[in-house]
């Protein structure tokens, strides 16, 4: 692909930087919190769905985060060890963290989700975890931007980062912007907008944008304005997702389409962006054009939110292709 190069011969498609916990989704669909009798449980967490996405679309697969020393923790690590995602680059933290937990609602819309996060674990990834030899053995970084939230977590971040790019390793930012980990939009702007600059491809929906434009652009809206700012730098993709209106994709030579949604009957809101991410990036890392990429994102995004967990939701190849054969010829 023109936009980025990827290099060959590299063990691993992807590494993901950032957050792996623990997801307890209800057993009873439509129901609030108050009235459900009971959760499943599964591995979640932004950076962790990503690697899964990757890992059961066919991908080869890294992880970089933090985990607590504990019964989570070690769930967290067996679980992404079965699917067969490299653990090298995951620390175990035993200063009394813990790893995050999320218990959500099954709705399509008005989800309530409480997600406890005090002293997270995965905040706990420290600069001297990262190592540049890791990085160089893969074809992407794929960072979460929760991970910027707090130091160390920040610092180390960053550092991977900026190694990635040192080693040629191609760099993805996914937004993954949640308001309560972060002071203000102002503190969230500076440091997500240090991050975009170190990146190749920017992942976001309009509403990080507009986090990320707080003091840029304060109240800009128009999507061509913010893909040529974030453009001018080391940017060279930026895609703008906007829900049931699909997304728009830009890049630095001038190149710019359109993707609409895969439509189908959600079952929850969430999971849909870190599936989206995973099928794009395993299709740019295996040889597939941006708009191949970005289609199979939105195709993967609607068979996660049309299941009933994030990291089991992810679909193989042959239920993405099988999905998209199905819808369009359905459509014809």
């Amino acid at each position: 692909m023109a936009q980025v190069n990827f290099k060959e011969g590299r063990e691993l498609d992807a590494i993901v930087l950032g957050r792996a916990g623990v997801d307890l989704y209800a057993r009873e669909a439509n129901t609030d919190i108050a009235d459900i009798s009971g959760f499943d449980k599964y591995v979640g967490g932004s950076a962790a769905n990503i690697a899964v996405a990757i890992n059961r679309l066919g991908g080869s697969v890294g992880f970089i985060g933090a985990v607590a020393d504990d019964a989570f923790g070690r769930y967290v690590q067996g679980y992404m060890e079965q699917q067969g995602i490299n653990l090298d680059g995951m620390m175990v933290d035993n200063s009394g963290s813990r790893t995050s937990v999320a218990f959500t609602e099954m709705k399509a819309s008005d989800c309530d989700v409480l997600i406890y996060r005090n002293n997270a674990s995965d905040l706990t990834l420290k600069t001297e975890q990262i190592k540049p030899t890791y990085l160089q053995k893969s074809k992407t970084l794929i960072v979460t931007g929760t991970a910027l939230s707090a130091s160390p977590s920040r610092e180390a971040t960053l550092l991977a980062m900026q190694h990635a790019r040192r080693v040629g390793t191609v760099v993805v930012l996914d937004v993954d912007y949640r308001p309560k980990t972060w002071r203000t939009d102002v503190d969230a702007s500076i440091y997500y907008g240090i991050a975009a600059n170190l990146s190749d491809i920017v992942i976001g929906n309009r509403e990080e944008f507009d986090m990320m434009e707080t003091v840029i652009a304060p109240g800009n809206q128009n999507d061509d304005e913010t893909a040529d700012r974030f453009l001018k730098g080391q940017t060279k993709i930026v895609i703008i997702k906007a829900g049931e209106l699909g997304s728009r994709v830009y890049c630095k030579d001038g190149h710019q389409f359109e993707q609409g949604i895969y439509k189908v009957k959600a079952k929850k809101p969430f999971g849909s962006g870190d599936s989206f991410a995973g099928a794009l990036i395993w299709t740019l890392t295996h040889g597939g054009s941006l708009e191949q990429a970005v289609s199979n994102g939105s195709a993967a995004a609607a068979i996660n939110v049309s299941g009933t967990s994030c990291t089991e939701a992810m679909p193989s190849r042959e239920e993405l292709e099988t999905f998209i054969t199905k819808f369009e010829q359905a459509e014809r």
